[in-house]
């Protein structure tokens, strides 16, 4: 997991994880800074790093950086959990994030955390919610996994709404983990995402 803050996302993949709610294992911890998050990775014993991101940042130089440490836990997937840097994961390391608002719709560079539900509010959004895509070299523009829909009330604040949203990212994004982990997610050809109910590999149900 990729992280750049209080590691909430992260919080929640870990709990899960030791209950034996989610069928699937942190195997590391990356952190774009020093930062709180990785005290959850402490309380779990789980391998952490961090890997700054140098000035003036330089991405290839970055990204190379952070595969080399994904080199040596050989990941299945690379869940990003409020990590605000760009990173350009290779073919060998699928990559996905969680945006706080249904994409393509509020999405972009420096669109995170309560700016999103702020422009929502602003813009009379009826309809918010939280989009899983896949990583690639843009900001939020990689095919969407998943979206789960968060209903925006007449008297939301940015507090408000952007709770709900959080509650309903705590519940999808490890529903998502739990569909790699079992293999049931497939990139098309043309880009495009689909969820099979059986695994792609094994076949088991």
């Amino acid at each position: 997991m990729l992280i750049s803050g209080s590691g909430s996302t992260l919080r929640n993949i870990l709990e899960l994880s030791a209950a034996g709610r989610l069928k699937a294992r942190v195997a590391g911890v990356i952190a774009s800074r020093k930062c709180s998050g990785l005290d959850h990775a402490r309380d779990f014993d789980v391998p952490w790093a961090v890997i700054r991101r140098g000035k003036p940042f330089d991405v290839s130089d970055f990204s190379a950086r952070l595969t080399a440490q994904l080199d040596e836990w050989q990941p299945q997937l690379v869940v990003f959990g409020g990590f605000l840097s760009m990173y350009l994961p290779p073919p060998r390391y699928p990559a996905i994030n969680i945006h706080p608002a249904l994409l393509p719709g509020f999405g972009g560079q420096g669109m995170y955390g309560d700016r999103v539900h702020e422009a929502v509010l602003k813009a009379g959004c009826k309809l918010s919610g939280c989009s899983v895509h896949f990583v690639d070299a843009q900001y939020d523009t990689g095919p969407i996994i998943a979206q789960r829909p968060v209903a925006v009330l007449d008297d939301d604040t940015v507090e408000t709404l952007g709770e709900r949203v959080r509650a309903t990212e705590r519940e999808l994004y490890p529903e998502v983990i739990s569909w790699f982990a079992a293999g049931r997610v497939e990139l098309t050809a043309d880009g495009k995402v689909r969820v099979h109910q059986r695994d792609l590999i094994a076949g088991r149900e």
